[in-house]
């Protein structure tokens, strides 16, 4: 019966972390009510499929890998629920709250692996997967060249009354606007951040049907994808949240750049992403 609690927490927890982005982006006071209401329910169901777990396996400290996940996404919540209960900080949720959903989705599967039903479908899935990582990267890069570009422009500005005044041709007059290019840097960035998320979702139900299980989050290659995901958000919060823009904001792009040839670098190391037959 743990089960279904569990689902039901997973499902509510859904709803808080799609609701978390517009209550901390754009400090939305309905989405950070229902935000916390969602996800106060989804709190509860975890406890109650928490302790009924623990209960109908006569013991209370977690052996499995399943019951560790479970209680770890619990531990997780807990801390958030603390944090906004005396602090009122519900920013903590925009990291929280997606952790402790991919730490309950696995665990709500089932007791065993979860299998699919045909190699055809396992291989929608890896397709799925691929392609929704691949339009998260591709977002990123445009994002990316649209700061870049912004720096271009910027100095080109500056320097476009003084060439004027010596008479000398000023190049890259087909270069939008500083506006245009801040918007097309965070409309990708919005764009990617949902694909990578359903990319990564996809990575862990796919590495169900493996014999790495649990061992699938030791993989370089997932660690520097979720340390992506964390940079997408981070780089979310800094633009939308805190305002950032123009020549900061392009600075903080190009450190995620890095960070993003050094995932494409662990890929080489990666024992999971070498796919082949099942």
């Amino acid at each position: 019966m743990y089960l279904l609690w569990l689902r039901v927490a997973a499902i509510l927890y859904i709803g808080g972390c799609v609701s978390i982005f517009p209550a901390v982006l754009s400090r939305s006071l309905p989405w950070r009510k229902f935000c916390v209401h969602v996800g106060g329910m989804g709190y509860f169901f975890h406890f109650v499929s928490v302790v009924e777990m623990l209960v109908q396996a006569h013991h209370w400290m977690p052996v499995g890998v399943r019951e560790i996940e479970s209680l770890l996404g619990f531990a997780v919540a807990s801390l958030f629920f603390l944090v906004w209960w005396f602090y009122d900080a519900i920013s903590l949720g925009i990291f929280a709250l997606p952790a402790t959903f991919f730490l309950v989705f696995i665990p709500s599967l089932g007791h065993d692996r979860y299998r699919f039903p045909s190699q055809r479908v396992w291989m929608s899935w890896l397709v799925a997967h691929i392609i929704a990582l691949l339009l998260a990267y591709a977002a990123l890069c445009f994002s990316l060249l649209a700061s870049l570009m912004y720096l271009v422009q910027e100095r080109r500005i500056k320097g476009k009354l003084k060439a004027a005044k010596a008479g000398r041709w000023q190049p890259l007059d087909w270069l939008p606007p500083l506006d245009t290019l801040e918007r097309l840097a965070l409309a990708t960035l919005e764009f990617g951040f949902p694909c990578m998320t359903i990319g990564l979702l996809i990575g862990t139900v796919l590495v169900q049907e493996t014999s790495l299980g649990a061992s699938y989050f030791l993989d370089p290659n997932i660690i520097a994808s979720f340390v992506m995901w964390i940079v997408y958000v981070t780089l979310l919060l800094l633009r939308r949240g805190i305002g950032l823009r123009g020549r900061r904001a392009a600075y903080v792009s190009g450190a995620a750049l890095v960070v993003m040839m050094a995932v494409w670098a662990f890929n080489f190391f990666s024992q999971v992403h070498r796919f082949g037959p099942r």
